[in-house]
């Protein structure tokens, strides 16, 4: 039996679909660092208390959110691609079980990225909520 023809179209958004499934949680974290933590510093090195009128708390807190949301998309993400390529290649008579031997790897792999930066952004807005903001 031979698998079934997949058209270039869909071959690319299954590839960058991999990619987010893998990556998404690392970028999202990067995004998280260099946001939250820079404006809280720079808005109160400035002695400022809210950026454009909106409360600087409120500014973080969704700098903390949005990636955070972005990191669980990247992890439900890795558990489709993973539970979809849960079958063997070998079971089902495919001849392309190596690759689907690696998109599974990958997104095994994705899974536990993104639970490690799911973490590490939930445990940094922690620390950047609890820490009180311009403290001087």
């Amino acid at each position: 039996m031979t698998a079934p023809a997949v058209s270039p179209k869909a071959h690319h958004r299954g590839g960058l679909l991999l990619w987010f499934a893998v990556l998404g949680g690392a970028i999202a974290w990067a995004l998280h660092l260099g946001a939250a933590w820079s404006t809280d510093e720079l808005a109160c090195f400035a002695g400022h208390h809210e950026i454009s009128g909106t409360p600087l708390y409120v500014v973080i807190t969704l700098m903390v959110v949005v990636p955070g949301v972005i990191a669980l998309a990247a992890l439900g993400t890795a558990l489709l691609v993973r539970h979809r390529t849960s079958g063997t290649a070998v079971e089902e008579g495919r001849p392309d079980g190596t690759r689907r031997d690696r998109t599974r790897l990958l997104a095994t792999v994705g899974i536990w990225a993104n639970l490690l930066f799911v973490a590490i952004i939930a445990f940094d807005g922690v620390a950047v909520v609890v820490i009180p903001q311009c403290r001087s």
